[in-house]
């Protein structure tokens, strides 16, 4: 009695771009390992989960997390932590850059990940909701910064626009 193997291979309609699933699996598993890190750490010193996070924290986390994202993937001073993963393509302004990810496999895609703010905002948005109830008053702090910050360049865009209109 002859057995044949049926080898299914779930990645088959990506052809040659397998390398790039494998690497995005690895992310992946990357983001959920820190959860359950965050959750043991939490679960370890007795830091309760909230049941609800205030309108409040939301609002401010959230202003934060888009900034710090934006500045994350765009700002020409955070280029540096950008560099090993991407390739410089020019400058779109005095504070923006324009970068590729380079590279292959893991490499190619961390350079994804980190030239992409909606990408890398869900990285922020986790890590400033775990330090909500690991560390409340230093990221409600950190992230009023980013938050402030925020403001004010909506305010220097506000005055910018104004100051050509007139």
């Amino acid at each position: 009695m002859s057995e044949e193997v049926v080898h299914l291979d779930v990645f088959e309609g990506y052809g040659g771009r397998k390398q790039r699933l494998y690497s995005y699996s690895t992310l992946i598993g990357v983001f959920n390992l820190i959860l359950a890190v965050f959750l043991l750490v939490a679960k370890r010193t007795g830091r309760e989960i909230p049941d609800r996070i205030d309108a409040k924290d939301i609002a401010l986390l959230g202003v934060a997390s888009h900034k710090l994202s934006l500045m994350g993937a765009e700002d020409a001073v955070t280029s540096p932590i950008r560099a090993p993963f991407t390739e410089f393509q020019e400058k779109e302004s005095p504070k923006s850059v324009d970068e590729r990810p380079r590279g292959e496999g893991l490499r190619r895609s961390i350079g994804e990940l980190i030239t992409c703010k909606f990408c890398l905002g869900m990285w922020v948005a986790s890590f400033f909701t775990y330090g909500l109830v690991l560390a409340p008053r230093v990221t409600r702090l950190i992230a009023t910064l980013f938050a402030v910050v925020t403001v004010s360049d909506h305010l220097h865009q506000t005055y910018k626009a104004l100051v050509k209109r007139a």
